[in-house]
């Protein structure tokens, strides 16, 4: 297997996939991918009642269903279209919206045009490659289509995230209503009255702490990753699909062998001749056979395309075809013989389709497979939240990185105990199946509708198809999507309600936060002033210089943010060496280090100022990087020996910009020598009447970076140089972080919607976590400069 390809502290796997990776990552994807797909069985036809069996051909209708859904939207929807539109190796709904940020140009999250100018000018960007079409031309000029694309995202997100509070729920909750099955099979007493006692308590007490004991068990394990949940949850998996596959071979031959023509579209077509109100409710519970699917396009970061696929086609699909058609011929018989002494009790529920002599095994083997089966939509879940984290559309959470090969599998603890408590909420509040299902089957339509919606975008903007070929992706799959949809509309009232409950609160949060995150960028750039404020001696200002290195974090790439201007209006001082740092999402899961940092000068050189843009894609954490103020000083003086020779530049409103990372040819600018000393700044420790953080009685020891000349220095030009000394020499004396802390206040006169928005976000940003590039600064170096944004 190719081993990984580093940079600094991050990992970029190379592009080609060896047969024994794939085979490596298939195995893996068993037990985390396709845990949900493999233990659908256990509620699919449980949660359809049982006065909607009307007869033994209602085993076949549904049947059918099952196959041409799962054959329709899992094997041909998903497998075959929807998992060749990765975003270098991501996927998901954010993936989708990416890739039309990209190609259709209707991003709306907050940029700027100087760092997209220097993305789209790269050699092989498919932004500049691929010509202008029609449909892209019209999409880009109407900005309601913007909105409505942003608006399908976060809705597709929002519906990973309500299902993966749902699926745990129910997928345990199913097991242990087969375990307290198993156990109400047990002769306990001779006595008729204490039987019935002991029965009563087993229906009672059993099932729902059963099924939260192995929640919290479950949500436990998260931290591990899914590299090794995969490896131990694998095992158990394949152990239950040639379970289900030869309890659903002996029931096809032992039961009803004519099962196997149910496949036939007539049988749906019986449904539809003879459908009610009542039976068409019970259709929505057959979107459960495809629970899973969107997640083996959201997992696609965790392991690829090629595995997920090949996994699919080669097992997943028949067992469960075969475990369906088997549950089905069992239904079918005991359907026949219903109104005979030998009539089954509970006939739709698996449980009751396995053999009596391997009851245990099953109920075993059902209760670790469905707790596994949970695993697909967590992890899933994980990943949108990490690409929603990046492009500004989820309030900041920590995110840990739980493999150093595969970049999207990430594992959010903050979210992960969120979801346990909401899974075991509804748990102990609903305890019932069908009810749960209910919920469970709107939400994964509802994604699936979302997908195809995004992905017939995708396919005439991205893959520049003809409008008619994506029309009939869209009308075909949304069709299919919409009529379940509409059946699991009626259920509102029994249980789907709770997807609304969840679906408003996890919406009214990433539609806030990204209001508030518009809004403030926004001001940033109206409020901004010119760095002729700054450097021009004829300003009045009269600034003082003092020593060190001053680095500034903005969200704006040209101008002085307002929080600086306003400290340096109460305090005239500032750094010998200033830095004004930028961070700027892209809508792509990597940059490359080499194309990572973009340096600029502002003003003439005398002033040494300079402008940092660190881009980064939704999977990349480099503000998490202990060596990131080392990575910029290299690459500033990288810069200065570029400076005047470097042909692929960009010129901005301040000046020439370069892309640093690149190896030079007369070797590095600054040789980093490492040592362990306390952080100081001279600037920090200054008393000033505005908001700052000061600490300068702790002070930590970390490893600190020192800086020296490379040895043929001597034959560097003499500007370049000094320049360079007058770095290494700031860099001795100290540094300062300056950090804008801002009040957001609402302008008098705004409507409901605004100041409910802006509360809301006002309410995250205050009980989240701090921003990422403040939590590796020391105490006693870091000023926070407060400012109020009237909004």
């Amino acid at each position: 297997m190719d081993s990984p390809l580093r940079h600094g502290t991050y990992c970029y796997p190379f592009k080609k996939e060896t047969w024994m990776h794939t085979i490596l990552l298939s195995f893996q994807s068993i037990g985390v991918v396709y845990g949900r797909l493999s233990t659908a069985p256990l509620y699919v036809f449980g949660s359809i009642p049982q006065n909607d069996f009307i007869s033994d051909e209602s085993a076949y209708e549904y049947f059918s269903f099952i196959f041409w859904t799962l054959t329709v939207l899992s094997l041909v929807k998903y497998t075959f279209i929807v998992l060749k539109a990765d975003n270098d190796g991501e996927g998901g709904t954010f993936a989708l919206y990416s890739l039309l940020c990209k190609h259709a140009k209707v991003g709306l999250l907050p940029n700027d045009k100087t760092s997209d100018d220097v993305t789209n000018s790269e050699t092989g960007s498919p932004s500049r490659t691929k010509a202008e079409s029609r449909a892209r031309r019209a999409i880009a000029k109407h900005k309601s289509s913007h909105y409505l694309m942003l608006f399908l995202a976060l809705f597709g997100s929002c519906m990973i995230i309500c299902d993966a509070v749902l699926t745990p729920a129910i997928s345990v909750l199913s097991a242990a209503s087969g375990l307290r099955r198993s156990l109400t099979d047990i002769k306990y007493s001779s006595s008729r009255e204490t039987e019935d006692s002991i029965l009563k308590d087993l229906r009672k007490y059993v099932p729902v702490p059963t099924a939260c004991a192995i929640l919290v068990c479950l949500f436990t394990l998260q931290q591990y990753g899914s590299h090794r949940i995969g490896s131990i949850f694998a095992p158990v998996v394949i152990l239950w699909l040639l379970f289900i596959t030869g309890v659903g071979i002996y029931n096809i031959f032992h039961y009803d062998p004519h099962i196997v023509f149910a496949i036939s579209p007539k049988y749906m077509y019986k449904f539809f001749q003879s459908t009610s109100w009542r039976s068409w409710r019970s259709f929505g519970s057959i979107t459960l056979c495809v629970a899973g699917s969107e997640a083996m396009f959201a997992d696609i970061g965790h392991f690829s395309m090629k595995s997920i696929k090949m996994t699919f086609i080669c097992l997943i699909y028949p067992v469960l075809i075969l475990s369906y058609a088997g549950q089905a011929a069992f239904i079918s018989h005991a359907l026949s013989i219903k109104d005979s002494s030998f009539a089954i009790d509970d006939y739709n529920h698996f449980y009751r389709s396995v053999p009596d002599h391997i009851h245990y095994v099953f109920t075993i083997l059902s209760l670790l497979a469905s707790a596994i089966g949970s695993q697909a939509t967590i992890t899933a879940c994980f990943s949108i939240v990490n690409q929603c984290l990046a492009l500004g559309c989820f309030p900041r959470v920590k995110v840990i990185h739980t493999s150093d090969k595969i970049h999207g599998q990430v594992y959010i603890p903050d979210l992960n105990w969120m979801i346990m408590i909401l899974s075991l909420g509804i748990t102990i509040g609903f305890h019932d199946i069908v009810r749960i299902g209910n919920a469970s089957g709107m939400a994964i339509v509802s994604g699936m509708l979302v997908t195809t919606c995004l992905m017939s975008l995708v396919i005439a903007l991205y893959w520049e198809k003809s409008l008619l070929l994506s029309t009939c992706f869209l009308v075909f799959f949304g069709s299919i999507e919409a009529v379940y949809l509409s059946s699991n509309l009626l259920n509102f009232h029994k249980g789907a309600w709770y997807l609304a409950v969840l679906l408003a609160l996890s919406l009214t949060t990433m539609v806030a936060w990204h209001y508030g995150t518009l809004k403030k960028y926004q001001f940033d750039i109206e409020n901004k002033v010119s760095m002729e404020w700054l450097t021009d001696p004829s300003s009045g200002l009269r600034v003082s210089r003092v020593p060190g290195i001053g680095f500034v974090y903005t969200d704006i790439v040209t101008g002085i943010p307002a929080f600086f201007s306003h400290f340096i209006t109460n305090v005239p001082a500032f750094h010998q060496v200033l830095i004004f740092v930028s961070f700027k999402s892209l809508p792509e899961p990597f940059v490359s280090p080499t194309k990572r940092y973009l340096i600029g000068r502002v003003g003439n050189r005398d002033n040494k100022i300079y402008r940092c843009i660190v881009r980064y894609g939704y999977h990349d954490h480099i503000r998490d990087s202990d060596d990131f103020e080392e990575q910029i000083i290299r690459s500033i003086g990288e810069f200065i020996s570029l400076e005047e020779h470097d042909a692929e530049s960009l010129m901005s409103t301040e000046g020439k910009m370069i892309i640093v990372g690149k190896q030079l040819p007369e070797g590095d600018a600054l040789i980093p020598l490492h040592y362990t000393g306390a952080t100081s700044s001279p600037c920090a420790s200054t008393q000033t009447n505005i908001n700052t953080t000061e600490d300068t009685k702790l002070k930590r020891k970390r490893k600190k970076v020192r800086f020296m000349l490379p040895a043929n220095s001597p034959k560097m030009r003499s500007s370049v140089r000094e320049e360079l000394n007058e770095l290494v020499d700031a860099r001795e004396s100290g540094t300062a972080y300056f950090l804008g802390q801002s009040h957001i206040a609402v302008r008098n006169g705004s409507n409901f919607i605004k100041r409910f928005l802006i509360m809301v976000y006002v309410f995250f940003d205050k009980n989240c976590r701090e921003p990422h590039v403040a939590l590796n600064i020391p105490h006693a170096a870091l000023v926070e400069v407060g400012m109020v944004y009237i909004i």
